[in-house]
């Protein structure tokens, strides 16, 4: 328990001391933001600082900090090590930046303000690399609440699927504050009342259970290595690119700059704190890795969320929390990802969408897509979501060390987004050297590659703004 407790510190104390280090490098001023110098009724209008909050916690946590939190403790206590300072580190920090950055790009898409910063080239990569990724997430929250769906009602699929769908269409066209930020709070208050009642279940003893302390022993019942899946699968709950697409709504909505820090950092380091809550439930509850494995190999991670709580919370309450989580989160996710596709495809073709028209022109395709694709395999959706998201990650945080360098007279304040920059390079060459998506190359070859090419970018980072600035 008390390396859960300190794990837990840590993560508060990260976003007090290294959130506000972060965001004194970046500098916000008194300028307007584009929610009160555009405010077109639609995307762009201010917002409530505890509504931004809790929408942008819900758009960018989802499932994430659970179901990935639950897959990471497969690997045991030595998850906590990565979800904290990964959190604190690299996703915050990711968050932050791509949100800030938005902010003072009149809330442009992510993949605009990469263009901005890394080239035309890079630009073009990452419009079809952003809507690529949202149509994925867009794909994967249907299908997994319709079919959980499925399974608790007398209905078919096909009718959730396109229920669900239906839905989506109305909250991707609707203006942001009809649907997401009238109902969004409400869902993101259930999240962390959820984690808050598990942790309290773990923290009492309900049932029995025992928190384990810390190992560095890799206890994965199947023996698969730490480096690097435990840090794809985690995903979310450490960093996530996908959050990076997400950001720039509510950037629309922010009133004042300096509101930054507790929303894009503090919402991220929010997911990190469920994400603990939900690695340590996933080893606490099932007395270890073995009996946690059994029990995703059985029901999936839904049957794991639904059996912890349950178990923590009661048949009751447990029981309704259970299937708000997984069913009303990756839904609430889900839309909002199509809705960033919609910007992301109308800055990338300068279509304003005040006019119900014009937004259909894009509403339509991207829904048709992700319904097409909702009759694909999941799991094969899912594995390759997981490595182009933190592919993401990583070329955001790229881009940020390079807005970092530009604007600042300090050049060693890029470094704070530099560094877990590398880090992301060598997990994500890694990973898809030798993942079953990827080249499958045994880890002789993958390790060290993953190395080099991470020491590679990172030269052309240096060559590109250091060493250009001492020649100059």
């Amino acid at each position: 328990m008390s390396t859960f407790l300190v794990s837990l510190a840590i993560l508060i104390v990260g976003y007090f001391i290294y959130g506000k280090i972060v965001d004194s490098v970046f500098g916000p001023t008194d300028r307007p933001t584009p929610a009160v110098r555009i405010n077109d009724g639609v995307d762009y209008m201010p917002l409530p600082t505890w509504k931004v909050f809790l929408i942008q916690l819900l758009n960018i946590a989802g499932l994430g900090p659970i179901f990935g939190a639950l897959g990471g403790a497969l690997w045991g206590p030595s998850v906590y090590l990565w979800i904290v300072f990964g959190t604190i580190f690299a996703g915050a920090v990711h968050d932050y930046l791509s949100g800030m950055m938005s902010l003072r790009e009149d809330g442009k898409s992510i993949s605009e303000v990469v263009g901005m910063y890394m080239g035309p080239l890079m630009l073009s990569i990452m419009r079809g690399f952003s809507v690529v990724l949202l149509v994925l997430v867009g794909t994967v929250f249907m299908t997994g609440p319709a079919m959980l769906l499925a399974k608790l009602t007398a209905m078919d699929f096909k009718i959730w699927l396109v229920i669900v769908l239906v839905y989506y269409f109305l909250a991707t066209l609707l203006p942001i504050d009809a649907l997401i930020a009238r109902f969004y709070p409400l869902f993101g208050i259930c999240l962390i009342v959820m984690a808050i009642g598990i942790m309290g279940g773990m923290l009492t003893g309900v049932g029995g259970h025992v928190m384990p302390e810390m190992t560095f022993e890799n206890l994965h019942p199947k023996g698969a290595p730490i480096w690097p899946l435990m840090f794809i699968t985690v995903a979310c709950g450490a960093i996530s690119g996908f959050h990076s697409t997400q950001s720039p709504i509510m950037a629309r909505c922010l009133k004042d700059e300096r509101l930054g820090r507790p929303v894009f950092y503090g919402a991220m380091v929010a997911e990190g704190i469920i994400a603990l809550i939900w690695a340590a439930a996933g080893v606490t509850f099932y007395d270890g890795t073995a009996g946690l494995s059994a029990s995703l190999a059985k029901g999936g991670p839904g049957g794991a969320v639904y059996d912890i709580c349950v178990g923590f919370l009661g048949s009751g309450v447990g029981a309704t929390l259970a299937m708000l989580g997984v069913i009303a989160c990756p839904i609430t996710s889900g839309d909002t990802a199509f809705r960033s596709a919609r910007l992301t495809l109308a800055d990338w073709f300068n279509v304003p969408q005040q006019t119900w028209a014009k937004r259909l022109t894009f509403a339509i395709p991207l829904l048709a897509i992700g319904g097409a694709l909702s009759q694909i395999n999941f799991n094969i959706i899912w594995r390759y979501f997981s490595w182009t998201n933190q592919t993401l990650a990583m070329i955001v945080l790229w881009t940020g060390a390079v807005y970092l360098y530009q604007k600042l007279d300090n050049k060693m304040a890029s470094l704070v987004a530099a560094v877990p920059a590398t880090f992301m390079s060598v997990v994500t060459t890694t990973y898809i050297l030798q993942a079953k998506e990827g080249l499958q190359l045994p880890t002789s070859i993958t390790y060290p590659a993953g190395f080099v090419f991470a020491a590679l970018f990172l030269g052309l980072f240096l060559k590109a703004t250091f060493m250009r600035g001492s020649n100059n």
